[in-house]
């Protein structure tokens, strides 16, 4: 068809299967699918190209760095000096490099997680329903959609019910358009009128539907305006513009203080072109240039750590969120529990079946107070059996090794139920076709579908929660298939309720109704006869209780929130030990009943001592996240509903689940975990404290290092003496014992500890005035030892043109290595460096020997040596080097010791 421009929302179904050469039945084969994608191309969008390699490098050189370097250079040539030009030129070209590899590692590690994200469709191929890529959809295909999809692809409606879709994205149209399978009369119909139609990159908001693909990739309505979509600016996160303030302030710090060294020791008798030269080569190393991009760097490296871990950020801000937050609101299907559904019992006509087998596997029985059951001869059963099977949207896929729910595995469940019965579903359809169907809605908490029987009369079939099905009924059905009046048989099945859910188990109510000529749909959900309970099972996940604990441990509150009744969720609480605070408090399990008509400060009493919120709406799920944000926590919600969506917007964290969630919720949240796992959540958490605690400790040394510097060259000129360091061992140092360790510390992996402490306020400052004092008194440490080394050297050697020179070696080398040591120091501010955690960062020994292997090469080959203009150092300069290099490392470790003894380290 590739050329023609087919009228598809005027054609019929028929029309539009035989022009795309499809069975709406069957869908179509294999071996069609690899001929049209072949043909067409895959199903995706032109997106932005990448910054090339050119870019990058040429980004390099577009920095305040390079022109105080060229600065640098200018001066150096104006001095004569061309040696020390070219070597300038050469730092200008291995800065660029740094950055360059430092830039692209970081673009391709957020590109790589960006292709981990792969969307999923579920399609009918082979007349086999299973999900595939979405990059893989070709015209044609039959796929299935369900509320909260998101549609993939341009296609014409072959069925719905109650299909309505948000076209906003493509239409702008506001309010969700009824869609229908019958085609437009309208030759001319506008885009948003053309409702046998869907389109790529709108949202299925209720309902169900089907639809062949009529318009794939850049053919679809969205494709053509692929130049709205690609190219994007993307902005920086809160942490990145924190330290980009946070390095504006330091470089006009350091420009104020250079200025000043420059004017002293001009006075002090030293050449106004060489103090230039020496004030920019300190401002170079004192401006930390590269902080963003490592900063970059770092973010992008731990969320690919996450993604190891079944974590996908989607969104770089929520990073820094996770490492603050202090409440994880969580769902408990399939993430607490396993999301094996299981039934492990049915209550009909006062009896209740017990249910054997596991998962969904159809291997299992029946029995009847410890009798085998007879299926075939309890019609009662055969009917809540058949209810549940067909009042059902769900399917079980047996075609890999395990076998896995396609659509709710509540509904999985309840077809692994009737299988183990015995029942077949194919001829149970067949007999039973469907005609009619009002979708599951978390208003009414029903799903209703209309059959045709073999009598040939309509039935209402009916499911959902027990106490919504017995407000619809008016009878309940006995052992002997006649119905009773339900007012006299209330009790009991609220009481057989109450028992089901305090087992654990969630509870739905079954009903049927045969419907009159000529019924509405008012019919479908009044005068019903009320036939059963069914109580599934999940089991609890291994390990979640210890992971909660884990979260109690590091300040973190777990609040359960779950649309199964209060007693199941109680039990489930107690289970997890959700129910009792760290201090032994008792914790509240609050009902959705209790939470009507509450105000603002309602919201707030009653979510400051509630462990877990029961039969909760969507609505509920907002208004408590936003109580407990007014409260002052940072927030984690879980979702995986469409109605789930503003929540996941309102929560600090929105998170939705990569398994059972649906696209409306992943696009609406910030991370996805593609397990469903809350041990994952709690792993992300902890990464984000490890990616923001790395970053202060990058900020920590680096910082501390450049002061020292700093305080050896402007401690020197105004004592008097000569200069401690040379330009170009300045400029070495900021490329070697600057760069090489502080990147290693941003690599740091998680400390013992990390989740023993309680969450950092994001709100706070990244150079709080605690942790600014601990880099100045540090800097001045590290610069004292050196100009102590620096006056050694002169003691011995004198200020003559040699001597000077082997004392300026001196100097320069107990600088390097004593920040090569203090590495080590700066992995914690409180720890020990000489602990169990010592040899765990291997980056950091890697980046320690290649500091100490150039650092002997300074002063050893003879090629730099004239460059840098250092001389051999005897045994006796290197234990004033390794006194200067350990002395900062002993006090640090020292007073860590002695604040140990006065507060718990944290």
């Amino acid at each position: 068809m590739t050329g023609l421009v087919i009228p598809f929302p005027i054609h019929s179904v028929a029309e539009t299967a035989r022009d795309l050469g499809t069975n709406v039945s069957y869908g179509l084969s294999d071996a069609e699918v690899s001929e049209r994608l072949a043909r067409d191309g895959p199903n995706t969008l032109a997106k932005a190209a990448p910054a090339s390699a050119l870019k990058i490098l040429l980004h390099q050189f577009q920095s305040l760095m390079v022109a105080l370097l060229i600065a640098a250079g200018g001066v150096a040539l104006a001095l004569g000096e061309r040696v020390e030009a070219l070597a300038i030129l050469v730092v200008i070209l291995l800065n660029a490099g740094i950055g360059f590899v430092t830039e692209r590692k970081a673009a391709a590690a957020l590109d790589g997680l960006r292709k981990q994200a792969v969307s999923l469709a579920r399609v009918v191929r082979d007349g086999r329903d299973h999900q595939v890529e979405t990059a893989d959809l070709v015209a044609g295909d039959v796929v299935l959609l369900s509320e909260g999809d998101r549609v993939h692809a341009d296609g014409r409606l072959v069925e719905q019910a109650r299909l309505q879709v948000d076209e906003a994205a493509l239409t702008g149209e506001s309010l969700p358009v009824a869609k229908s399978s019958d085609p437009v009369l309208d030759h001319g119909a506008a885009l948003g009128d053309r409702t046998s139609m869907v389109y790529r990159s709108t949202t299925v908001t209720a309902g169900r539907g089907r639809f062949i693909v009529t318009a794939t990739g850049p053919r679809t309505e969205i494709g053509r305006i692929g130049a709205l979509i690609a190219g994007v600016a993307e902005h920086g996160t809160p942490l990145e513009a924190k330290l980009a303030e946070l390095s504006r302030a330091l470089l006009v710090i350091v420009l104020a203080l250079c200025l000043v060294i420059i004017l002293v020791g001009w006075l002090r008798g030293n050449a106004l072109l060489y103090m230039v030269e020496v004030g920019i080569s300190l401002a170079v190393a004192a401006v930390p240039e590269g902080l963003l991009a490592v900063t970059t760097m770092t973010l992008a490296i731990g969320m690919q750590r996450m993604a190891r871990m079944n974590a996908l950020v989607r969104r770089l801000p929520a990073v820094e969120s996770l490492g603050s937050t202090t409440v994880i609101c969580t769902d408990k299907t399939g993430t607490l529990t396993r999301n094996e559904m299981t039934v492990r019992a049915y209550d009909v006509a006062t009896r209740r079946f017990e249910v054997t087998g596991v998962g969904y596997a159809a291997a299992g029985g029946f029995s009847l107070d410890g009798e085998a059951v007879d299926i075939g001869q309890d019609e009662p059963l055969r009917l809540a059996l058949r209810i549940g099977a067909l009042c059902n949207d769900a399917r079980v896929d047996r075609s890999g090794e395990a076998a896995t729910a396609l659509g709710d595995p509540t509904e999985a469940a309840l077809i692994v139920a009737a299988e183990k019965a015995g029942l077949d579903l194919a001829d149970s359809a067949r007999a039973y076709p469907r005609t009619h169907e009002i979708p599951f809605d978390s208003d009414t908490k029903l799903m209703v579908t209309v059959h045709v029987t073999p009598e040939g009369t309509h039935v209402a079939y009916v499911k959902g929660a027990p106490a919504e099905v017995m407000k619809a009924s008016a009878s309940v059905l006995g052992s002997d298939g006649i119905a009773s009046s339900l007012p006299a048989e209330r009790t009991r099945i609220e009481s057989t309720n109450e028992a089901l859910a305090a087992s654990a188990l969630r509870v739905l109510g079954l009903a049927h109704r045969v419907l009159p000529l000529g019924f509405v749909e008012a019919d479908l959900t009044r005068d019903l006869t009320f036939v059963g309970l069914v109580g599934m099972g999940d089991p609890l996940r291994e390990g979640v209780r210890a992971t909660i604990a884990t979260c109690r441990a590091a300040g973190i509150r777990t609040v359960m929130i779950t649309g199964d009744q209060e007693a199941t969720a109680a039990v489930i609480a107690r289970q997890l030990g959700l129910d009792v605070a760290p201090d032994g408090t008792a914790l509240k399990t609050i009902h959705a009943r209790d939470l009507a008509g509450l105000d603002d400060a309602g919201w707030l009493a009653m979510v400051a001592d509630a462990a877990v919120f029961a039969r909760v709406s969507p609505e509920h799920k907002l208004r408590i996240v936003d109580a407990l944000q007014r409260r002052g926590n940072v927030v984690a919600m879980t979702g995986d509903g469409v109605n789930d969506a503003p929540a996941l917007r309102k929560a600090d964290i929105g998170i939705a689940m990569g398994i059972r969630g649906t696209e409306v919720a992943k696009d609406a949240a910030d991370m996805v975990i593609t397990d469903d796992d809350f041990s994952t959540i709690v792993g992300a958490v902890e990464q984000g404290r490890v990616i923001v605690s790395n970053i202060l400790r990058f900020i920590h040394y680096l910082f501390s290092c450049n002061l020292a510097e700093i305080v050896t060259v402007f401690a020197a000129v105004m004592i008097g003496w000569p200069m401690p360091l040379g330009v170009m061992q300045i400029l070495w140092l900021n490329l070697v014992t600057d760069i090489f360790p502080a990147m290693a510390l941003a690599l740091e992996p998680s400390d013992p500890d990390v989740m023993a402490r309680p969450p950092r306020d994001p709100k706070q400052a990244l150079m709080t005035p605690a942790f600014g004092w601990l880099i100045v008194w540090q800097g001045l440490l590290l610069g004292g030892c050196t100009l102590a080394a620096f006056a050694v050297g002169m003691e011995w050697y004198g200020v003559g043109e040699e001597g000077l020179r082997h004392a300026v070696t001196i100097a320069f080398m107990t600088l390097a290595m004593t920040q090569v040591v203090h590495a080590f120091s700066a992995r914690s501010q409180r720890r020990s460096a000489l602990t169990s955690s010592l040899f765990t960062n291997a980056w950091l020994w890697g980046a320690t020997a290649a500091c100490v292997g150039l650092q002997l090469a300074a002063v050893y080959f003879p090629p730099l040596m004239q460059v840098l203009r250092t001389v051999p150092l005897t045994t006796a300069d290197w234990g004033v080097v390794g006194l200067g290099a350990f002395a900062p490392f002993v006090v640090i470790e020292l007073v860590k010791l002695g604040q140990a003894w006065f507060r718990p380290i944290g």
